[in-house]
């Protein structure tokens, strides 16, 4: 759906409107849009930039620190890695923090630079428009030889064309759903998957298979639908942009009124000459002119096409261009209005309250609370005795055997039984301690003793409770 910001000069409302209409009713004729293959600086840029994004992509998941993956998201386990930070069960609230944090970014990002995420760096654009437009571009031609080969009779050549398309279409969706499964069980957990017997791994060869049909769906035919029916980050930017954010827009000032361009004329109309070259090589089938859109996912091909126009006809180029609409209608310079300077000091709250509780993050969570039901003890060498119960809770994604050390008062821990303390990864270990204390150091009733726990000659973090002994 178009959302107009202005009606040219000397357009009627009416009249634009039956053109809106009359675009939709063409669109809903022709379900599948045929982009022109674009080309030009912008796109270039893009071409280089989708490299790195796709190396990145496909790096990540074999990249270590410490033995341990820089970025798992395995839900099934309820497991987070995020460079290099593990998130456990036992740390969900740090994990909230960041993604408020992401959430708060992206919409700083929307507000000063609106859909540029979307057309540059999100994995749907970078996939559908460099990985598989371009095998159909390299198999099938252009927008017209595509057009031509949807119409035309079912022959050998049209057979082999799309068997080929869809065949490489549905190999690289299964590498796409290997590479989301990388990130979700990690790489050396795929490669049993790859190497270990089938019938072994039967749940997680599951998750290939569903997931290479999803994504094999949506980039075959679901395709820009995706970004302009599902995803809900566009009707997002309607609500997050204003007058200032920087988008790819169509400097209508200069633009209208639009006009053919014919030889020899002295031009009164404005700089567009209605060629439509915008509209031809969108991916979501619109047009710029009509002002900001919610399906608009800033690919800069309407840009490279009309400048390509703009300079066939020595006319200066930019007529469409990344700029903001108070730039355009008010010849100003870029420019940030107050939502920016507040969302940016959330941000950087956020920023700060999230990198202080990283630093101070323990690699334990100890639980060290007295016996319910159970009363201090006078022992015979003047000392008095506690029955404690603990839990001790792995924060890591590595092996710990911690022990627990009284600090203050001096004192003695007795371990009922001989527990052993090692704690998988995210795993945890308890038991009951008696804690001795003698009579000397405990002048109150009750008196808050200092623990701490250790592994080895490492501190990993340290607490407090209360000890109870008889009054004088």
């Amino acid at each position: 759906m178009s959302i107009p910001n202005y009606i040219p000069q000397g357009q009627k409302p009416a009249a634009k409107g039956q053109q809106l209409k009359a675009n939709s009713q063409q669109l809903k004729a022709d379900s599948k849009l045929h982009p022109q293959k674009p080309k030009g600086k912008w796109h270039n840029r893009r071409v280089v930039f989708s490299v790195v994004v796709l190396s990145i992509l496909f790096i990540t998941p074999f990249v270590k620190i410490g033995g341990q993956p820089i970025l798992l998201l395995n839900v099934l386990e309820r497991k987070f890695i995020i460079f290099g930070l593990f998130i456990g069960p036992q740390d969900y609230w740090l994990f909230g923090v960041m993604m408020l944090t992401f959430m708060v970014m992206i919409v700083l990002f929307t507000v000063v630079f609106g859909r540029l995420w979307c057309g540059w760096a999100c994995p749907q654009t970078v996939f559908m428009e460099m990985v598989f437009r371009k095998i159909e571009y390299a198999i099938e031609g252009d927008a017209g030889k595509q057009k031509l080969l949807d119409k035309a009779p079912w022959t050998a050549d049209k057979l082999f064309k799309k068997a080929l398309k869809y065949s490489i279409f549905l190999a690289v969706s299964f590498v796409i759903a290997n590479l989301l499964l990388a990130y979700i069980v990690g790489v050396d957990e795929l490669s049993r998957i790859v190497h270990e017997p089938l019938e072994d791994h039967i749940p997680l060869f599951s998750g290939i298979v569903a997931f290479t049909a999803i994504f094999y769906f949506n980039f075959a035919w679901l395709r820009e639908k995706a970004c302009t029916v599902v995803c809900p980050y566009g009707r997002l930017q309607s609500v997050l942009i204003d007058r200032n954010t920087i988008t790819v827009a169509y400097d209508h000032e200069r633009g209208e009124m639009r006009g053919k361009l014919h030889k020899n004329e002295i031009r009164t109309n404005g700089d567009c000459i209605d060629c439509f070259q915008c509209v031809a090589v969108c991916p979501t089938g619109i047009d710029i002119r009509n002002g900001n859109q919610m399906e608009c996912v800033n690919c800069t091909a309407c840009i490279d096409a009309c400048d390509a126009i703009m300079e066939k006809i020595d006319f200066k180029k930019g007529l469409i261009r990344y700029t903001s609409e108070n730039e355009i209608e008010r010849k100003s310079g870029k420019s940030f209005g107050p939502r920016v300077w507040r969302y940016a000091a959330v941000l950087l709250l956020l920023c700060g309250g999230l990198v202080g509780m990283i630093a101070t993050r323990s690699d334990t969570q100890t639980s060290f609370l007295r016996t319910p039901g159970s009363r201090y003890i006078e022992n015979k060498d003047n000392t008095v005795s506690n029955l404690y119960t603990f839990k001790i809770f792995n924060k890591t994604n590595r092996t710990i055997t911690p022990t627990i050390r009284l600090n203050a008062p001096e004192g003695t821990l007795l371990f009922a039984g001989s527990p052993d303390l090692t704690m998988q990864p995210a795993g945890m270990a308890e038991g009951t301690v008696f804690v001795t204390i003698p009579k000397t150091s405990l002048p109150n009733r009750k008196t808050v003793i200092k623990m701490s726990v250790y592994q080895g000659d490492t501190f990993l973090e340290d607490f407090e409770t209360t000890f109870m002994a008889p009054q004088d």
